[in-house]
């Protein structure tokens, strides 16, 4: 009977201990989780959507809502910015025009189409064809002169033929 009870309380303990155990790591597993989250990180889809619309100023480069320079002291300010004017459910464009008011146009990822920006949307799919057609052009001309230059003899006319071959036969002789 003895052996039974302790037996008993062998497995009553390692279940405590396992559920200790369990416990342990689900917080841990928690802390960590918390820890691991960004400090700025955005609040709803639509802010993210336009933050990725609109380029960090710090210098890096990089895309507003993607900004992992470290010491950056713009991007979580534009970020807390861009949450706090989806929150008073400001338009995108609005929200996009106010932060190019503030920062100029080198704060938008992509230039709006119009104007001379249209440029930078028409040349990388107009140069690329202009180049290959030019060399197509090219090439086609150094293919015809080179079939034109062997093809045809130089152009003597019979006097000059009768004069040359009546010079030679007096050099023989």
């Amino acid at each position: 009977m003895q052996t039974a009870n302790n037996e008993a309380a062998k497995c009553s303990l390692a279940n405590a201990c396992r559920r200790t155990r369990a416990s342990a790591l689900a917080i841990l597993w928690g802390a960590l989780f918390l820890v691991a989250l960004p400090t700025g990180a955005q609040e709803t889809a639509r802010a993210k959507a336009v933050s990725r619309r609109l380029m960090c100023v710090c210098g890096c480069n990089q895309i507003l809502g993607s900004c992992n320079h470290v010491g950056c002291s713009y991007s979580h300010g534009m970020i807390q910015e861009v949450d706090e004017r989806v929150a008073r459910n400001e338009s995108d464009d609005l929200i996009l025009q106010d932060f190019v008011q503030e920062y100029s146009q080198t704060v938008l990822a992509e230039p709006p189409a119009k104007g001379f920006n249209r440029a930078a949307w028409i040349m990388p799919a107009v140069v690329p064809l202009v180049s290959l057609l030019l060399l197509w052009e090219v090439v086609r001309r150094w293919r015809q002169r080179a079939a034109v230059a062997s093809a045809s003899a130089p152009k003597v006319s019979s006097d000059l033929m009768a004069r040359a071959r009546d010079e030679a036969g007096r050099e023989g002789e």
